[in-house]
């Protein structure tokens, strides 16, 4: 019986069944889990992620023939679509016999948007896009909360000619929960449609990527302006010429010929969410804040993955104390770029702000987590806790906010013992 085949993790915690099939296939060994999945699929034969799990375990394992010849009789959803996992595993199966599986699986269960989803990839990587697109808008539309379903979709979308729908569908991926995967594959989509050097002549090209070299590299903004002036004069309608004069005029803290040339490539090209950006940043250095959070949002609008205007945009509903909507645009940064010490900073603040301490406490972790000497955080958690001990209602709470600050506090004047915050947190701290 499987309750007789747990191991332990590294930890020393038991592994469920489920738990150890997951460590062999991530391992590449189907033919160990196949035997625990087999048991626990009999138990739960309706499990989808099971049946997923059981359709890569004999495709490692090297017996999908078998599995595919004992569900062939087998005329259920779940059979059509263990075939179809395993037949879109395989490059000569991967258009019609697993679209053909995807589709009886829809067609007996239509109202498992599962079934449904996957037919939709299966027919976009067989590059049926406009088969695909209405397929996975289905799957879409069905599918509640999983807003990693939108990226095929976005890519169906662009396929088809609809670039502002599949920035639609890109919104919807980075405003909800994506995985690291589903960032990157949303970046690189959207470097497809919004590539400015898209119809730009490519005679012209090294002239202008030599520009660039000047202006982002060497950062020589008058030597890059010689080679742009150039070639705007025998293009004048490129909008990524006039873009780029016009972060070359804001180098040299010419803010109005850097806005006159922004405005021009937005007019160019309205939907380059980049040129909005870049706007909207001359516009907040020059304190005129209206118009940089106009165009931030306009950035964001057409460009979803431009964390710069995201957290900009935080800011300002820090500012006015709208904590929700600063909560979410923090958020958006933490996802798209997690690594982001600021955007988890202040994600902390807005949760410290709402009484949250424990959502506070998780965010100053994931900075300290990859940065165990950043002092500021450290400080940040004392300083959290030792609001949260001058708040707690029992003495349990204030016992456990006084020992967690305490801890944080000392490390920080270990590193700087002349630092006055900590130092006169402690001594809040000691009243109790």
């Amino acid at each position: 019986m499987l309750s007789g085949c747990a191991t332990t993790s590294g930890g020393g915690a038991k592994l469920s069944p489920r738990e150890q099939a997951q460590v062999l296939l991530a391992r590449g060994d189907g033919a160990g889990a196949l035997p625990l999945l087999a048991e626990l699929q009999e138990a739960a034969p309706n499990d989808l992620s099971l049946a997923r799990m059981v359709a890569e375990a004999h495709v490692k394992a090297g017996s999908s023939d078998a599995f595919l010849t004992s569900l062939a009789t087998k005329d259920t959803a779940i059979s059509h679509y263990q075939q179809g996992l395993v037949r879109f595993a395989r490059s000569a199966d991967a258009s019609g016999p697993a679209i053909a599986e995807f589709k009886r699986a829809a067609e007996l269960a239509p109202e498992e948007p599962e079934f449904t989803y996957r037919l939709g990839v299966a027919q976009l990587e067989s590059e049926q896009y406009e088969a695909a697109r209405a397929t996975l808008e289905t799957a879409v539309k069905a599918a509640g909360d999983r807003s990693s379903w939108s990226l095929p979709l976005a890519k169906a979308r662009y396929r088809t000619g609809e670039s502002k729908g599949a920035i639609e569908a890109i919104r919807a991926v980075v405003t909800g929960s994506p995985s690291a995967a589903d960032v990157k594959t949303a970046r690189a989509l959207m470097d497809q449609i919004a590539d400015p050097f898209a119809g730009f002549p490519r005679s012209a090209k090294p002239q202008l990527e030599q520009a660039i070299q000047w202006l982002e590299v060497s950062d020589i903004p008058q030597q890059a302006l010689v080679s742009l002036e150039e070639l705007l004069r025998d293009h004048p309608d490129e909008a990524i010429l006039h873009a780029l004069v016009g972060l070359a005029w804001a180098r040299l803290d010419d803010a109005g010929r850097a806005v006159d040339e922004l405005k021009r490539a937005i007019e160019l090209a309205p939907e380059d969410g980049k040129n909005h950006l870049y706007l909207a940043q001359i516009y907040e250095s020059r304190q005129r804040p209206k118009n940089a959070e106009e165009h931030y949002l306009k950035a964001i609008e057409r460009n979803p993955v431009l964390e710069q205007a995201w957290l900009k945009l935080g800011d300002v509903a820090l500012e006015r104390q709208d904590y929700i909507s600063a909560r979410k645009d923090f958020e958006v940064v933490t996802r798209l770029v997690p690594e982001s010490a600021p955007a988890h900073g202040k994600l902390a603040l807005v949760h410290q702000l709402d009484g949250n301490w424990p959502a506070a406490d998780k965010e100053l972790h994931a900075v300290l987590d990859k940065e165990p000497e950043n002092v500021e955080f450290m400080l940040r958690l004392g300083v959290l806790h030792t609001e949260r001990f001058t708040k707690a209602k029992t003495m349990d709470e204030k016992n456990s906010a006084s020992t967690e600050a305490s801890k944080w506090l000392a490390k920080v004047l270990e590193a700087q013992p002349e630092n006055a915050i900590a130092s006169r947190a402690l001594e809040r701290l000691k009243f109790r």
